[in-house]
């Protein structure tokens, strides 16, 4: 039988045709470290089968058994069927059992990913199955943006069950720049009061005619990024929340107008930016600056403890300095500081923050333009303007996140055809996703070694809603989990064919968790967007 599973196993050893047959007697029997797991098990595959599941013990049949086996690496697992008196599901750690667990709802067919039964009552089979398995890398992530339009709580939790189902493991939430700021800070109210909401909206491409008129926002309190975090944590997912600085902050100067350069333009004239681009208002090199994001951080730290969130992520990108190359106040900060330009400045910014994560047991993480001007020795570093600044990164010796545009940004096209919805950048397909490689070639061993992994960027301002990043996301996550994952060859030796094979599988899980993918065959009549103007770049070869 053919298990016809995402991402593909290490192994899946001889497989007969008998299996396991889970029923109303099943039970399940967690080991201790294993209750997180336990716990998911029982509701998802009780829900979606009518079943109770409840606790068994250790050395009975008809048991779903979960145990910890320090001997695996720590996200490897090993499933098995046995005689087909139980399954055995085998993690290196916690999480392992998690991601075995994750498999298992995939042997068990579309009807596992669904919230209630449809069946009459058959039991579900579980085919034999012997299976090893364990991750390529440990940094599996996707980012979301829910700046330029904001998703409510519930997507949120949503995307993190959809990450934990395609065993991806780190969830990089965007939550400020400069369209919105969408997390409360208690001692700055006006971030949520001012910053979160704008007067009107660009409809597509920062070209397009066309607004939406209807103010527009949302935010998160701080209870709900609690139940977020926590969702994610049982879900063995990290979360690594953005806080953008010192550019992408024309939502925080609205609300705080001392924030901006005010010796260059009257700041309070700014309100949350309504259309798309690289805003020109910038934070000022001050003191006050300062002094106000550590008073943002210290309570960013206590929503997203250590333990889940070891990584905090500062922005860094697209910081235009003409203000502070008119600035007399960034001007003289310069001088002071003995700094050579704007660069270094910006460099001093970052080099601040992350001795004050430091101090926190945290570690700061950017985008590849803080590499300009220098870059402290435990920063990591999120690429995504190609392969050039991890690369850069890595054989300075810094951790890389390998995310470049021109591979898995998301947001960008699927296709080169007139009916895809709101189309921008490059013309990236499954096939292009599945064949992405997180390693260029050519790094020696040691800067290697410092990629920790890769993540897929899905940014919102041509994604109005849910359905628009179902479209956008689905289903070129699935093979960017697979490249994340499995220990694929290289990029031209994979085998596209039995990929796409197993998705016609996958397709029916997507379907039973609402997913509204692209299909394979093009946009449905209600997923066009016709009339909206995106960004093909006139003149310019067909994939820019």
């Amino acid at each position: 039988m053919d298990m016809e599973l995402i991402p593909a196993p290490v192994s899946v050893g001889d497989q007969g045709r008998c299996g396991f047959l889970m029923d109303r007697a099943t039970t399940i029997t967690g080991q201790d470290g294993t209750e997180s797991t336990e716990r998911w098990l029982r509701s998802t595959l009780g829900a979606a089968f009518g079943l109770s599941l409840p606790p068994g013990a250790d050395g009975k049949d008809n048991t779903i058994l979960l145990r910890i086996d320090p001997a695996l690496e720590p996200e490897g697992y090993r499933l098995s069927t046995g005689t087909g008196q139980s399954v055995v599901i085998t993690g290196g750690s916690p999480a392992g059992v998690f991601w075995g667990a994750q498999t298992l709802r995939q042997l068990l067919g579309p009807e596992a990913f669904r919230r209630a039964p449809v069946s009459d009552g058959a039991p579900a089979r579980v085919p034999f199955a012997d299976i090893e398995d364990r991750p390529r890398f440990s940094w599996r992530g996707m980012m979301l943006d829910v700046s330029r339009h904001f998703l409510p709580k519930d997507d949120v939790l949503r995307y993190l069950d959809l990450l934990a189902a395609h065993k991806l493991n780190v969830f990089h939430f965007h939550l400020t720049d400069d369209q919105g700021w969408r997390v409360e800070i208690k001692r700055y109210p006006k971030l949520t009061e001012v910053g979160s909401w704008r007067s009107r909206t660009k409809h597509g491409h920062r070209a397009s005619e066309l607004w939406d008129e209807t103010p527009y926002g949302g935010h998160y309190t701080q209870d709900d990024i609690r139940e977020i975090v926590a969702y994610a944590a049982e879900r063995h997912i990290r979360v690594v929340p953005e806080i953008d600085i010192p550019g992408h902050s024309q939502a925080a100067i609205s609300a705080y107008p001392e924030l901006g350069n005010t010796d260059v333009i009257d700041t309070t004239t700014l309100s949350v930016w309504d259309t798309w681009g690289v805003s020109p208002n910038v934070l000022a090199p001050t003191d006050n600056t300062l002094r106000f994001f550590e008073g943002v951080f210290e309570e960013l730290l206590d929503l997203f403890p250590a333990a889940n969130s070891p990584f905090i992520h500062i922005g860094g990108d697209e910081c235009l300095k003409d203000q502070w190359k008119e600035s007399p106040t960034a001007q003289a900060r310069i001088r002071e500081l003995g700094l050579a330009d704007e660069d270094e400045l910006q460099s001093w910014f970052i080099r601040h923050f992350d001795r004050w994560l430091t101090a926190r047991g945290r570690r700061l993480i950017g985008w590849d333009e803080i590499l300009e001007g220098g870059l402290p020795d435990g920063a990591a570093v999120s690429s995504w303007r190609g392969y050039a600044g991890g690369i850069a990164a890595a054989e300075a010796g810094h951790d890389v996140v390998m995310c470049p545009e021109q591979q898995v940004y998301l947001d960008h096209r699927q296709d080169g055809g007139p009916d895809e919805p709101m189309p921008i950048g490059y013309v990236r397909t499954l096939e292009d996703v599945f064949r992405f490689d997180p390693v260029p070639p050519g790094l020696t061993e040691e800067a290697a070694g410092h990629i920790l992994g890769t993540q897929a960027n899905v940014w919102t301002e041509v994604m109005q809603n849910r359905s628009r990043v179902d479209y956008q996301v689905f289903p070129r996550l699935v093979a960017f989990a697979e490249v994340a994952w499995s220990a694929l060859p290289a990029p031209a030796d994979r085998d596209f064919a039995d990929f796409e094979r197993r998705m016609t599988a996958h397709y029916a899980r997507l379907d039973a968790l609402g997913v509204e993918y692209r299909p394979p065959g093009g946009p449905l009549p209600w997923q066009r967007r016709p009339g909206v103007l995106g960004r093909p770049i006139e003149g310019a070869p067909p994939n820019v």
